[in-house]
C-alpha cells in the first residue's frame, strides 16, 4: 500500500514560535522568547518503530504493532499445523513462526516493489513501515502523471503475484502433507490474499490508485480520479464492516461443515471493524490531502510576505517600531552602513521587552542573524515553499526579489494561517 505524505503544519512552526504573538509595537511579553536567539527545531527524523535496514536507501522499520499480529498468526497457523501435522507437536509454534516472518517477507518485496518505482520515477521515498495489516510505503510526493500513477500502484500487487507463482512452482517439488508443503501451500495462498485484497478498487488501496489514475486519465482532473477512488474506498469499508462477518458466518469462506463459535464470530466482527476503520480512514485522508495540494498554489511568499523597514544594528527599539509604523510596515531588517540585510529581528523577542524599556534596547540584541536558507525568493510558492521551510526551520525569513532587492520578511505564523485556511476551503 502506498500513501503520499501530507506536509504537517506543525513542522512549519519554530520551537520558540508561537501562532498568537503580537505584532511589532504592540505590547504584551513572551516568557519563551530569548531576544536575539533563534532556537531553530530541525526537522523530525523518519520513525516508527526498529530499523530493520535501508534497502536502496530506505529506511524499513517495523512497528510495534507487527509483533502483535506474528503472535496472532504463530497460534494460529500453530493450530492448523496441528490438524494437518500432529506429530510435530509444539515444534509447530516454532514452523508457524518461520511462517510469519515469511509472510512479511513477502510483505516487505510488496513495498519494495513501489519503493522502485517510486525511484525510478524520481519520486523520493520517506520510509517503509512494516505494521499491523502489512505494510506501508511513504512517498513525498505525487506522481506528475496518471500513467505513473497507474504503474506505481499496479507494480506491489504484481509482485504478490509473483511471489505467489513462485511458491506454487515450489509445490511442486514437495510432498503436500509435509512442512514445506504446508509452508509452501500457506505462502502462495497469502500472498494471492495480500494481491487481490490490494487490487481493490478504492484508496487507500494500490486498486484505489489505480482507480483514481484511470479517472484521472479520463477526466484530465487528478483531484476527480482521488474523489471518485476515495468514495469507492468508503463503500468498500462499509462492505467490509457488514460483508466478512457475514461471509464467515454463513461459510463462504470454507468454514461451512465446521460450527462457528461465539468467540470466532466476535473476532471475525472485530477483524472487519479493524479493516474498515482502516480503509475508511485512508480514504478520508486521501481526500485531505488531494484537497491540500489542490490548494497548496495559493500559498505565496509574495503575497504572505510582511512589509519590512531597514534599520542599523544601534537603533533603539522604540524608533525601529515609530519606523515601521510610519511606513505601515510589520517587521524590521537588521543592514550594515551599505544596506546589505544582516539579520531579522524576531517578532517573538519583540513582544518580551516591555515598552518602558525599547528606548534603550538595540535591534541588534533582538536579531536572528542570516544564514543561507533564511534568504527566500519572492517567487517561491506552494509544496516548493513550505519544503523550504520545513528544511530550514526559523521564525522569519528574509523574502527577496531576483535582482536580491528586500522585499519583506515572511513569518511563520502567517503560512501556518494560510495553510490552515487553504484546508478549511472545499475542494474546487
Amino acid at each position: 500500500m502506498i500513501v503520499v505524505n501530507a506536509t504537517d503544519r506543525r513542522d512549519l512552526v519554530d520551537d520558540s514560535g508561537d501562532s498568537g504573538r503580537p505584532q511589532p509595537g504592540a505590547g504584551g511579553t513572551d516568557p519563551g522568547a530569548a531576544p536575539g536567539k533563534g532556537a531553530p527545531r530541525r526537522p523530525a527524523e523518519p520513525g516508527g518503530g526498529i530499523l530493520m535496514g535501508r534497502p536502496f536507501g530506505v529506511p524499513v522499520y517495523v512497528a510495534p504493532s507487527w509483533f502483535i499480529v506474528a503472535a496472532l498468526i504463530t497460534w494460529v497457523f500453530g493450530g492448523q499445523l496441528e490438524r494437518v501435522l500432529p506429530e510435530l507437536g509444539n515444534t509447530r509454534y516454532l514452523v508457524s513462526l518461520f511462517f510469519a516472518i515469511a509472510f512479511y517477507a513477502s510483505v516487505l518485496v510488496h513495498e519494495l516493489a513501489h519503493t522502485v518505482a517510486a525511484l525510478r520515477y524520481k519520486l523520493p521515498v520517506r520510509r517503509i513501515q512494516l505494521q499491523f495489516f502489512g505494510g506501508v510505503s511513504e512517498i513525498e510526493k505525487e506522481s506528475e502523471t496518471p500513467g505513473r500513477e497507474f504503474v506505481l500502484a499496479f507494480v506491489g500487487p504484481l509482485l504478490s503475484l509473483v511471489l505467489a507463482g513462485v511458491f506454487y512452482a515450489g509445490m511442486q517439488f514437495v510432498d503436500p502433507p509435509t512442512v514445506p508443503g504446508v509452508l509452501l501451500a500457506g505462502l502462495m495462498i497469502s500472498n494471492l490474499l495480500v494481491a487481490a485484497f490490494n487490487l481493490l478498487p478504492g484508496l487507500p488501496l494500490d486498486g484505489g490508485r489505480m482507480l483514481r489514475a484511470v479517472v484521472w486519465k479520463i477526466t484530465g482532473k487528478p483531484m476527480s480520479g482521488t474523489i471518485a477512488a476515495a468514495w469507492v474506498g468508503r463503500g468498500l469499508a462499509v462492505a467490509v464492516l457488514i460483508g466478512l462477518p457475514l461471509l464467515t458466518h454463513t461459510g463462504a469462506l470454507g468454514n461451512a461443515t465446521e460450527e462457528i463459535s461465539g468467540v470466532e464470530t466476535v473476532t471475525d466482527a472485530l477483524l472487519a471493524a479493524i479493516l474498515a476503520g482502516i480503509i475508511w480512514t485512508g480514504a478520508g485522508n486521501s481526500l485531505r490531502l488531494a484537497r491540500l495540494r489542490e490548494h497548496l498554489p495559493d500559498l505565496r511568499a509574495r503575497t504572505l510576505t510582511r512589509r519590512a523597514v531597514p534599520v542599523e544594528s544601534a537603533t533603539p527599539l522604540s524608533e525601529a517600531l515609530r519606523r515601521a509604523n510610519e511606513a505601515g510596515a510589520r517587521a524590521l531588517v537588521v543592514v550594515d552602513g551599505q544596506g546589505t540585510p544582516k539579520a531579522v529581528v524576531r517578532e517573538a523577542a519583540i513582544a518580551g521587552v516591555p515598552e518602558h524599556r525599547r528606548p534603550w534596547v538595540a535591534v541588534s540584541g533582538l536579531a536572528q542573524d542570516l544564514t543561507e536558507g533564511m534568504r527566500i525568493p519572492a517567487e517561491l510558492a506552494g509544496e516548493a515553499l513550505l519544503d523550504h521551510l520545513k528544511t530550514t526551520p526559523a521564525t522569519e525569513y528574509l523574502v527577496v526579489e531576483e535582482t536580491g532587492e528586500i522585499y519583506g520578511v515572511l513569518s511563520t505564523t502567517d503560512v501556518e494561517r494560510a495553510f490552515v485556511a487553504a484546508m478549511a476551503r472545499p475542494a474546487a
